[in-house]
């Protein structure tokens, strides 16, 4: 599995971010430059990419498990200050990409990413136009670490499956939903911009033993509730994915269940529900489907 991450997403740079915001890019290279030894502090992501790079373990070196590979809008020139802070923290990144400020997503495909994550939601908009996974997550300081175990957590309608449902909930309201779902209970969901990653997330899974000790833990957490959670579980049986846990949530809130389960990251295409969820775990926002038309 072949994950790209901005190092915005990786690292702690918003005060260097600010000083180009504030006085552009002269003063922000010669800042790096100056800085260059003075090493970063980890990001929102942080935690995520460590415990996925540590899924390599006992794999040989030249077919790892798991690739991470930095995307940055910095030159070679600035970016040497996130090599160095890779190289201290033992990140096995060795393959990178910088654009010195042009847009960076139109090498994600060719590095063959199963997921892009950005701080910048621009470049996570056009991986999803080139049918690539990808989350808008707000910078941060690295969240605390709770669990050894790598969860990731996933919203359904239009991350996981296609937007469909949704836009008859939207359009008709609940009933309209609950009678579309009902009617089709038979029918698989379409796929929608995350089943590529959650393939390939399940290949990896299926590396490594199942049970309690597994070191990858999936969920599914959405607002669907019964009679509608049954084609999501046929859908699923279908594709033959399989995902530890399934959270129905009725329309409660994410975030104390996402704080529940632990996630290392919530995927979700409404905002409303990242807003939730950032309180308690990282979160990404999908830009995809009804919720961001317009």
């Amino acid at each position: 599995m072949i994950v790209a991450i901005s190092s915005r997403a990786l690292f702690d740079l918003e005060d260097s971010h600010a000083l180009f915001e504030h006085e552009g890019l002269e003063a922000y290279a010669r800042f790096q430059r100056l800085h260059e030894d003075d090493l970063l502090a980890p990001g929102i992501a942080f935690p995520l990419v460590r415990k996925l790079l540590a899924l390599n373990a006992g794999a040989p070196p030249e077919a790892p498990r798991v690739e991470v590979i930095l995307i940055s809008r910095n030159s070679a020139d600035t970016g040497l200050r996130i090599f160095n802070s890779i190289e201290h923290h033992g990140l096995s990144i060795r393959r990178a990409a910088f654009s010195n400020g042009a847009p960076p997503y139109p090498y994600i495909r060719p590095f063959g990413a199963d997921l892009f994550l950005s701080t910048h939601g621009e470049d996570v908009r056009k991986a999803l136009a080139a049918g690539v996974a990808a989350a808008s997550i707000l910078p941060a300081k690295a969240p605390q670490h709770r669990f050894d175990q790598l969860r990731i957590a996933f919203d359904g309608d239009a991350v996981i499956f296609g937007d469909e449902s949704e836009r008859v909930s939207r359009e008709g309201g609940l009933d309209a939903f609950a009678e579309h779902e009902r009617s089709r209970a038979g029918e698989p969901l379409s796929g929608g911009p995350f089943r590529g990653f959650l393939d390939a997330l399940q290949r990896l899974q299926k590396a490594f033993p199942a049970g309690d000790d597994a070191p990858i833990r999936t969920a599914l957490v959405t607002a669907r509730s019964a009679p509608a959670h049954k084609r999501v579980i046929l859908t699923l049986r279908e594709w033959g994915v399989r995902l530890d846990e399934a959270l129905f949530l009725g329309g409660r809130a994410k975030g104390p269940f996402l704080d529940a389960f632990g996630a290392d990251i919530f995927f979700d295409d409404s905002e409303h529900n990242i807003v939730s969820a950032r309180d308690h775990v990282a979160a990404g926002h999908v830009p995809h489907g009804v919720a961001n038309d317009g």
